[in-house]
């Protein structure tokens, strides 16, 4: 690869690190203030809010890109504020499903409205 060619990828990682931190923290800001969740707490509840019954603790990590003991821990303070509730799997007694709450449906649905408009400010 040229120097050139480096430079301009280079430049490319941080102008997405640079977008992608300044959309996650006016997320973060705006979703605190006004509903008391983060973008992360966001992210759990329209993924479980969209899912056909019950997501797998496992699939729910994937989807909102945190570690497994990251995503237990934000699971575990959902759980606390009665947004989610976690049950293990009947087939395999490993395995965690985490559905949401009718307190948590109502707090996805209003914070919804604020994580589009953010995203409409930030990414257009």
């Amino acid at each position: 690869m040229s120097d050139v060619a480096e430079k301009e990828l280079v430049q490319e990682w941080h102008e997405l690190l640079a977008r992608y931190s300044a959309v996650f923290s006016t997320l973060e800001c705006r979703l605190q203030e006004r509903h008391g969740i983060g973008a992360n707490e966001f992210e759990a509840l329209e993924r479980l809010a969209t899912c056909d019954f019950k997501c797998r603790s496992a699939d729910l990590t994937g989807a909102i890109h945190l570690s497994q003991s990251a995503t237990s821990r934000l699971v575990a303070r959902l759980e606390k504020e009665g947004l989610v509730e976690r049950a293990l799997c009947e087939v395999d007694r490993r395995g965690i499903f985490v559905t949401i709450t009718e307190a948590g449906r109502e707090k996805y649905f209003a914070a919804k409205q604020t994580h589009r408009e953010v995203l409409a400010e930030t990414l257009r």
